[in-house]
This record gives C-alpha cells, sequence and structure tokens, in this order.
C-alpha cells in the first residue's frame, strides 16, 4: 500500500452519527433562541469541535451558549446514540481488511473521547479501536480545519505526515488534513462531492475504499 497510516474521521466515516448529532443540535440551539435547522447544521458544524459551535452563535448572535451547553447536548446525544446509532455501512469490511493485512490506521474525531468510545461500544467497532489509536481534538489546541490534530495522530503513531492519507466526510475535515500536508480521501454519502474539493479522491460508498488504499494514487474527482 502506498500509505504507511490511514486516518479515519469518526463521525459519519466510522460511526453513522450526523444525522443523529445534527438533528439534535439543530433542535438545541432552536430551542435555545437560535433557529437553526437540520440543513443549517450539517452546513455550518458539521466535522467542527464544540468550540465552534460556541464561536459562532457568539460571533453571530453577540449572544455566549450556556454553560452546560456541551453537558446538556451530549447528553442528548449519547442517549439517541444508544436508541439509533450503527457503524457505517461497509466499515467493518474495511477495518477487517486493514486489521488483516497489518496496516496501521487511527481516528482522529474532533469529538470528545468520550463520544467516540460511546459510539464505538454502541456500533462494536471498539474491538478494532484501543486507546493507542484514538486521538480527539481535546488533545490538541486547535480543532479543524486547523491541521493540529491530524498532526498529532501521525507523530503519536510514528509516521510522516506526507505518508499518511485521512478519510474524512466534511470540509473541515478535508481543510485540515490538506493544511498537515496529507492526502485525503472524501466520502461523499452526506456531503456533495464540490464542497470536498481539496480530496485527491472522492467515493460514495464504503466498500469502495479497501480498493482506494491499494491503488497506485493519483487525483480522481469523479
Amino acid at each position: 500500500m502506498r500509505y504507511e497510516l490511514v486516518i479515519f474521521d469518526n463521525d459519519g466515516v466510522l460511526v453513522d452519527s450526523e444525522p443523529i448529532s445534527n438533528r439534535l443540535l439543530a433542535a438545541y440551539l432552536t430551542e435555545l433562541g437560535h433557529p437553526t435547522s437540520y440543513e443549517d447544521s450539517i452546513r455550518d458544524y458539521m466535522g467542527s469541535a464544540m468550540h465552534r459551535i460556541h464561536d459562532l452563535v457568539l460571533e453571530r448572535t453577540g449572544q455566549r451558549l450556556p454553560e452546560d451547553f456541551d453537558e446538556v447536548f451530549h447528553a442528548r446525544v449519547f442517549a439517541a446514540f444508544e436508541r439509533e446509532l450503527k457503524p457505517v455501512a461497509g466499515v467493518v469490511d474495511v477495518l477487517e481488511k486493514l486489521a488483516g493485512n497489518g496496516v496501521p490506521y487511527c481516528v482522529a474525531s474532533s469529538g470528545s473521547h468520550e463520544r467516540i468510545r460511546v459510539g464505538h461500544r454502541t456500533t462494536g467497532l471498539e474491538r478494532f479501536f484501543d486507546d493507542r489509536r484514538i486521538f480527539s481534538s481535546q488533545d490538541v489546541g486547535r480543532g479543524k480545519p486547523a491541521p493540529d490534530l491530524f498532526l498529532y495522530a501521525a507523530e503519536r503513531m510514528g509516521v510522516a505526515p506526507e505518508r499518511c492519507v485521512v478519510v474524512e466526510d466534511s470540509p473541515l475535515g478535508v481543510q485540515a488534513a490538506v493544511a498537515a500536508g496529507m492526502d485525503v480521501y472524501g466520502f461523499t454519502a452526506m456531503t456533495p462531492a464540490a464542497k470536498l474539493a481539496g480530496a485527491a479522491r472522492l467515493f460514495v460508498a464504503m466498500g469502495e475504499l479497501a480498493d482506494l488504499l491499494v491503488s497506485s494514487g493519483g487525483r480522481d474527482t469523479h
């Protein structure tokens, strides 16, 4: 394989959490007096760390979100995860192939460590990710679109950035990976391809990923 490390985003790439979390985020912000549609949430917040939500609301309205915003939101999300969350279709096969072939991989997510672990435990993906393979925006000073998280993950895994490939489904994540000097494979199941234009490759079904990772490379935006 042309890469020495595969770095997965979590939400929307490993676990099918984006519809759940963005539905709840839009509802909660609206409840707090900041009218937000599901589409607004996807556009503005998908792939971002929690601090971005606080920053954008403050910038747009001049009002701060409640101090317990993160706690309340995560409680709602985790409860919904227990009822609804599933792994992204096809991702178990991809992880089994990587593990079976001894290909190093990890997850680098804007979500908290707790969110990552709850999602993996609920979906059965925890068997693929021990603590050494899990990296969160909590571990660095700036979340995506800053490159810090991906650079941190690569450093901890002992691989040079240019030998890494990131699997992402959000524009912020693609920006972060490009800024880190890494190739990005953009997953377009939920995000229009045009919004992931910085990716080296685009794919719409997770089942395509294993073959892409062992192909000879080059840019493919179709």
